[in-house]
């Protein structure tokens, strides 16, 4: 299974993470989305799991979670906004999706794999735009940031 990571479009959608992202099984954007034609718009590729972050707001934005549990081929992922949200206590998953920082990032700590797949929205600072993948086989999840071309 291929799951497509997106986060902090703010409203954003660029025809470079669309491109990035066809072809994915799934859809998991980490918050800071902008506006419900966002999800719309990814939902035509596949179907999307995604949590509200610290931007998002409005009636649309009532609808979408806070933070979500989801398991995927036996893969336990828990996803939400902003990582500094789980205070250091990592939650018995296998794997951590979060967004917020804006800043591209796979790595391991205490046997979870934590991805920050970026921004693919407005670029901030001088920080690529970028989306991530996660890959799952036979129980094993793996992840990469792929940086857009803008």
């Amino acid at each position: 299974m291929r799951i497509g990571l997106i986060s902090d479009t703010h409203g954003l959608l660029r025809p470079e993470a669309l491109a990035a992202l066809a072809g994915v099984d799934r859809i998991i954007h980490a918050g800071d989305i902008g506006n419900a034609q966002i999800l719309e718009a990814l939902a035509s590729i596949a179907p999307v799991d995604a949590v509200r972050g610290n931007n998002d707001r409005g009636p649309w934005a009532q609808a979408v979670p806070h933070s979500l549990t989801l398991t995927f081929d036996g893969v336990a992922i828990h996803l939400l906004h902003d990582l500094k949200e789980l205070k250091g206590a990592l939650p018995p998953v296998q794997v951590v999706i979060a967004g917020h920082s804006h800043k591209p990032m796979v790595r391991e700590e205490e046997g979870v794999l934590l991805v920050n797949p970026g921004s693919a929205g407005p670029r901030r600072f001088k920080l690529p735009v970028t989306v991530g993948f996660l890959s799952i086989d036979a129980g094993l999840a793996t992840a990469s940031i792929t940086q857009l071309p803008v």
